[in-house]
């Protein structure tokens, strides 16, 4: 018995020795198990009310990084999971991002193609009327005009618009035709004789023709033989205009003694429908025609104050239009530029001007008393020069 006993205590500490390592298993089997069932019930529980909050999420990987077990977790789906849920681009990882392509329409290049054409011809175009009108140098022309015509400044800026517009192109479908008309003296054929002057120095004497119609085709003289003159003159200027390619002149100064079949052979060269060499051509008609109307109509307007816009106005155009209309046809092709009354301001310029070319000493007092024995219009405070500066030259002559 005593043996029995006292080998009691050496079967104990083996059976201790065998069944701790097991009971520690059994614990953390069990432990592992209840912590296994809260997880799920906690997953569960989140998959109702939402998602997890990042916190627990936290701090569940904490508590089950605390414990260790023999099962194996499933890193890449929970990976995967957590990548899924952070991806925002719905594109494939394994395939190529490819940006919508835009596709340009051609029309747009051949319309911005099409607008530097046009441009480039609009500006050739432009550049071209400019070389044509500097080649005739109408600003020198119009500085002349201005300095030495008094009192028809409106009736010059008229002529010039018409000149620049007809010369600003080589190529037209009639003939320019200008017809200067108003009272003596007020400064017709000094243009004239202005415009032949500039346009011999800038074309050449062969393409400016004068024609003063007492001195080459009188009363007495046989028409025909004028027609024919006539006809060979203009004939021969244009055909030479032509090779040269210029705009010839030719002006015609006292028409209103030109007989009517005279004025009926010049009205075919006015027409339309001629040849090429016949359309380029500028004709400029002197004449007292229409005199009485513009006179009336300067006095019957001067107290309103139109009397230095009277060359602009429409009714004095289409006055002046209508009567010489009624003398011949002809003038139907024809751009009115009327010249108005001079004041008496003008006709001491006038005075002035001829002083200085006979060499006098221009005295202000000697002026006015010459200006004083011409025969004025009175319209209340002005006074309009009946015959314009026609007799300044004999009465400056007639001084000592």
């Amino acid at each position: 018995m005593e043996l029995a006993h006292k080998a009691l205590p050496d079967d104990r500490k083996r059976i201790s020795t065998f069944t701790s390592p097991l009971r520690a298993a059994y614990r953390i089997r069990h432990k592992y198990l209840v912590m296994k069932k809260r997880r799920l019930e906690q997953s569960e529980s989140a998959g109702v009310d939402g998602a997890e909050s990042p916190e627990r999420a936290s701090k569940h990987r904490s508590k089950a990084a605390e414990h260790f077990t023999f099962e194996k977790v499933p890193i890449k789906s929970l990976r995967r999971r957590r990548v899924r849920r952070k991806r925002k681009v719905l594109y494939p990882n394994d395939s190529k991002r490819y940006l919508p392509e835009v596709k340009k329409s051609k029309a747009k290049n051949c319309l911005f193609l099409l607008s530097i054409i046009v441009f480039f011809q609009i500006y050739n175009a432009i550049e071209n009327l400019d070389d044509n009108v500097l080649k005739y140098d109408l600003a020198g022309l119009e500085k002349t005009l201005q300095r030495e015509v008094f009192g028809q400044t409106v009736a010059i800026d008229s002529l010039m618009d018409l000149l620049k517009d007809y010369l600003a192109t080589h190529i037209h479908n009639k003939p320019l035709v200008l017809s200067l008309n108003g009272p003596t003296g007020v400064g017709k054929s000094l243009v004239g004789r202005l415009l032949a002057k500039h346009f011999r120095s800038v074309l050449s004497d062969q393409l400016v023709y004068q024609y003063f119609v007492l001195h080459h085709c009188p009363a007495g003289e046989n028409i025909s033989s004028c027609q024919q003159e006539l006809a060979g003159g203009i004939s021969d200027m244009v055909n030479r205009a032509e090779e040269e390619e210029k705009i010839p002149l030719l002006i015609f100064d006292e028409v209103e003694f030109m007989q009517p079949t005279l004025l009926d052979f010049l009205q075919n060269y006015f027409q339309p429908n001629q040849t090429n060499e016949f359309l380029n051509v500028m004709y400029v008609l002197i004449s007292n025609y229409g005199q009485g109307e513009i006179t009336k109509f300067v006095l019957h307007n001067a107290s309103s104050g139109m009397a230095r816009q009277l060359t602009k106005s429409e009714e004095l155009l289409f006055i002046v239009q209508s009567s010489l209309i009624h003398l011949h046809p002809l003038w139907k092709h024809a751009d009115i530029v009327p010249f108005t009354l001079l004041e008496k301001a003008h006709i001491v310029d006038c005075f002035l001007e001829e002083l200085m070319r006979e060499g006098f000493y221009p005295d202000t007092a000697h002026l006015d008393k010459l200006s004083r024995e011409l025969q004025y219009y009175s319209v209340g405070d002005l006074r309009y020069s009946v015959h314009g500066c026609k007799h300044v030259v004999s009465k400056v002559n007639l001084l000592p």
